[in-house]
């Protein structure tokens, strides 16, 4: 299929798993995953009205940020682990950091940035032993001694397991949901934590029936089949 029937087809999941949950189409951020795709398949996805781009590779990046320098209606996303010593490389074009993932790069962003960073707190709600990430003791422990005025959590991150249990997957969706519900209520301050950041092209549909605000869709936009 074409770009534009996979956002077609994406689009539609996307209303479908909005209208079963009782939400608004406004509410979910789609976040176009590039990191496998080069620049000419961004424009022909821009050009069909993406906006968001999510990478995970800093020196990638900032190739691409550059490739788009013309067009200042790009949200940039970047979404993978990130080094300490990239940090200062991507953070004046980084508008979201889906993996705030331990606390020395909470400490290096804050060195770093001049203004608000808006960060997902990384959280391994699953507890698999090969993911990064705070598990749910670590980030309510994280978020109460936190006290920097750069680093702005709006909301956490988790990636499911890989599984085709939808049961599975609606737990670890409801784990996050029930953790970001928790640490708002602590009313913490740069510590919003409205959102959340969760599902990707196998799962998304089960993300957004359990609350996702972002979610980081890849092979389902850029395949070519």
């Amino acid at each position: 299929m074409s770009y534009n029937d996979n956002l077609k087809l994406v689009e539609d999941k996307i209303s479908r798993a909005v209208a079963r949950s009782h939400r608004e189409r406004s509410d979910v951020h789609l976040v176009a995953v590039t990191k496998t795709v080069d620049v000419a398949a961004m424009e022909k996805l821009y050009d069909l009205g993406i906006r968001h781009f999510g990478e995970n590779r800093a020196d990638v990046f900032a190739e691409k940020v550059e490739a788009f320098a013309d067009k200042p209606d790009v949200v940039w996303h970047f979404i993978g682990s990130l080094q300490t010593r990239k940090v200062r490389a991507i953070l004046p074009y980084t508008r979201f950091l889906h993996s705030l993932d331990r606390v020395s790069l909470a400490d290096e962003i804050e060195k770093r940035a001049t203004e608000k960073m808006a960060c997902f707190l990384q959280v391994n709600i699953s507890e698999e032993e090969t993911k990064h990430g705070f598990n749910a003791e670590e980030a309510i422990a994280f978020v109460k001694a936190q006290n920097y005025q750069h680093v702005e959590i709006i909301g956490l991150m988790t990636m499911a397991p890989n599984t085709d249990d939808e049961q599975t997957l609606h737990h670890v969706f409801q784990g996050l949901k029930a953790l970001q519900q928790e640490i708002e209520k602590l009313e913490i301050a740069n510590v919003p934590c409205h959102e959340l950041s969760m599902g990707m092209t196998n799962d998304f549909e089960i993300a957004i029936e359990e609350g996702a605000t972002f979610i980081r869709v890849g092979r389902a936009l850029v395949e070519e089949n």
